[in-house]
C-alpha cells in the first residue's frame, strides 16, 4: 500500500473529488480525516470508507474560520497522534459573471475558502510536521488559475493565488522536508460543476461547449483527480516540491 500507516486530512471530503481522494487514500492504506461543512457529506464518506474496512473519522470544519481549522488539526493529533499529508481540496466555484455585477460578499467568500483556508490549515499543520521531520501537503487549485475563463475574476484569480501559494510555502518548508505541490484541474464532473454554468444558460448547451476546448474531449472525473493527488501524496514523488500538476485533458496547452 502507497500510503500505509500514514494520517491524511482531506478539506471538502464531503463530496466530489474530496470524497473520491479520501475512499482512494484509505484503500491505500491511510488513516483518512475528512473535513467539510457539509455534516451529512461527511458522515457518508466516512461510513464509505469503514464499510470497506478502512480508518475514518470526520470533523465539521469551515477552513476559513481559524478556530475550526485548529480544531481540525488538534482533533487530528488527538485520534491518530500526527498529520503526514494535508490535502487542501475545499473550494467555492463562481459562474460566470461581468465584474460590474459581482458581489462582494461572495468575492469575500471565494477567497476565505480557496486561499485564506491553504493558509489556515498550513499555519496549524506546519508546526506538527516539523516535529515529525516533514510532510506533504497537496493544495487543489484550477487550470483557470493559469488560463481564466471570461466572466471568472474571482476564482481564477483565487487560483492563481493558491498556485503561488503552493510555491512560496514549498521554498519556505523545503528545509524542513515539507513538500508542497498543486493540481490544476479543468472542469470535474461534480455536483459543483454546474455552479460554473452561467444563469439560464441550457446544461447541455454549457457542456458541450466546454468540452470543446478540452483537447482530450471530456471534463475530469474526481477519481482523475484523486490518483494524481494520491502521486503527489506518496513516495514516488519525493522529489517533487513547488509543482504544478495540469489535471486538465489539455486544456492549459
Amino acid at each position: 500500500m502507497r500510503l500505509a500507516n500514514k494520517v491524511v486530512i482531506i478539506t471538502g471530503a464531503g463530496s466530489g473529488i474530496g470524497r473520491a481522494s479520501a475512499i482512494l487514500f484509505a484503500k491505500e492504506g491511510a488513516k483518512v480525516v475528512v473535513a467539510d461543512i457539509n455534516d451529512a457529506g461527511g458522515t457518508e464518506t466516512v461510513a464509505t470508507i469503514k464499510s470497506s474496512g478502512g480508518e475514518a473519522i470526520f470533523v465539521h470544519t469551515d477552513v476559513s474560520i481559524a478556530s475550526e481549522t485548529e480544531n481540525l488539526i488538534k482533533a487530528t493529533k488527538d485520534k491518530f497522534g500526527k498529520i503526514d499529508i494535508l490535502f487542501n481540496n475545499a473550494g467555492i466555484p463562481q459562474r460566470p459573471t461581468p465584474i460590474e455585477n459581482f458581489d462582494e460578499s461572495l468575492w469575500d467568500r471565494i477567497y476565505s475558502v480557496n486561499v485564506k483556508g491553504i493558509f489556515l490549515t498550513a499555519k496549524y499543520t506546519v508546526p506538527l510536521m516539523k516535529e515529525a521531520g516533514g510532510g506533504v501537503i497537496i493544495n487543489v487549485a484550477s487550470i483557470s488559475g493559469i488560463r481564466p475563463r471570461k466572466g471568472s475574476s474571482a476564482y481564477a484569480s483565487s487560483k492563481a493565488a493558491a498556485i503561488h501559494l503552493t510555491k512560496a510555502l514549498a521554498l519556505e518548508l523545503a528545509s524542513e522536508s515539507i513538500r508542497v505541490n498543486a493540481i490544476n484541474p479543468v472542469a470535474v464532473d461534480t455536483p459543483m460543476a454546474s455552479q460554473l454554468i452561467p444563469e439560464g444558460v441550457d446544461v447541455r448547451e454549457a457542456k458541450k461547449a466546454l468540452i470543446e476546448t478540452i483537447p482530450l474531449g471530456r471534463v475530469a472525473t474526481p477519481e482523475d483527480i484523486a490518483y494524481a493527488a494520491l502521486y503527489l501524496a506518496s513516495d514516488e514523488s519525493a522529489m517533487l516540491t513547488g509543482t504544478c500538476i495540469n489535471v486538465d485533458g489539455g486544456r492549459g496547452i
